[in-house]
């Protein structure tokens, strides 16, 4: 368990250190300069577009401005924003916090509305599983943001019970502001892990381990909890884990949608106006999430079940 832990350890380490190599090089290979960014839109003398270039290290190698860079991140310094003005840190503090609320809002309608439709549509028959994939077919067809113009045309403009703009204060007020950018976000995942919820617990029930356990009178209640679920679990935990990975990304368009002012609408506007630390600290930011959100359904996988990549229990 501990060679495992310290293998997954060494292969986060070495996919974040790529990451960065990757962004970094992407970034210095788009087109356009970030003097006019740094120079405020307005055209500079020839001196300012030196100073400017002197000051950021414009001129520098690429490898060395990728070490200077990384070895400010590895320290807290994660540089100055050419758009914003202001240092890179507290511009991403000041906008994590909404979205993380939003992806643990999603999160949760995820977990009730996903796992629970998939459970239904394997526990309860013909009919309900019928039901659970017309819906689910629906849910994946439908883009986030067709989602969100349906959501704001019915519970903002038509019915007036939630609000469509802003992300409001803090409680109860932050969290009407939340619901229909969660739901908007939440929609086509709610699809997708129901129907990976439903697949492994269908196949769990028609293994032999499942029939001989029914064969011997064992209750369908525990056969379906000790035997189905918990064999289907590291499944599904591992594929809701790189789903709720990705909502960090997915956000963006839900904030864009709904005005809310977070990290994925951050990254938007900041490569949009060539703003590189910004793009740069958000990006790896993501895929760090990403990694290790999903390094750590792989954990609680094997802790939830150890024999699962082995021999299934027998009943």
């Amino acid at each position: 368990m501990i060679g495992s832990v310290l293998r997954k350890l060494g292969g986060l380490v070495l996919t974040l250190f790529l990451a960065s190599v990757v962004i970094f090089a992407a970034l210095l290979a788009t087109p356009g300069d970030p003097v006019a960014a740094i120079a405020g839109g307005a055209r500079p003398s020839p001196d300012l577009i030196a100073q400017i270039r002197a000051q950021y290290r414009l001129d520098d190698p690429a490898w060395l401005r990728y070490l200077h860079w990384l070895g400010g991140a590895l320290t807290g310094d994660f540089g100055h924003s050419f758009v914003y003005k202001t240092d890179v840190a507290s511009l991403v503090a000041s906008r994590f916090g909404i979205t993380l609320q939003l992806v643990l809002l999603t999160t949760l309608f995820i977990i009730l509305f996903g796992m629970g439709s998939g459970i239904l549509a394997a526990a309860r028959g013909r009919g309900t599983d019928t039901l659970v994939s017309v819906l689910t077919s629906l849910g994946m067809a439908l883009p986030t943001f067709v989602v969100a113009i349906l959501l704001i045309w019915v519970f903002a403009t038509s019915l007036g019970w939630l609000p469509s703009f802003g992300a409001g204060s803090d409680g109860l007020d932050r969290l009407m502001h939340l619901l229909l950018p969660a739901l908007s976000l939440a929609v086509m995942f709610i699809a997708y892990v129901s129907r990976v919820t439903r697949g492994a617990l269908v196949a769990q029930m028609h293994s032999e381990h499942v029939e001989t356990a029914t064969v011997r009178g064992i209750p369908r209640a525990r056969i379906f909890r000790v035997h189905v679920f918990r064999n289907a679990s590291p499944q599904i935990l591992a594929i809701s884990g790189t789903t709720i990975a990705g909502l960090f990304a997915a956000s963006a368009i839900a904030e864009q949608a709904f005005g809310l002012g977070g990290l994925g609408s951050l990254l938007t506007e900041a490569a949009a106006r060539k703003d590189l630390p910004v793009v740069q600290i958000v990006s790896l930011l993501l895929v760090t999430v990403f990694v290790v959100l999903n390094a750590a359904a792989d954990l609680l996988s094997a802790v939830i079940d150890p024999d699962s990549v082995g021999t299934r229990r027998t009943a």
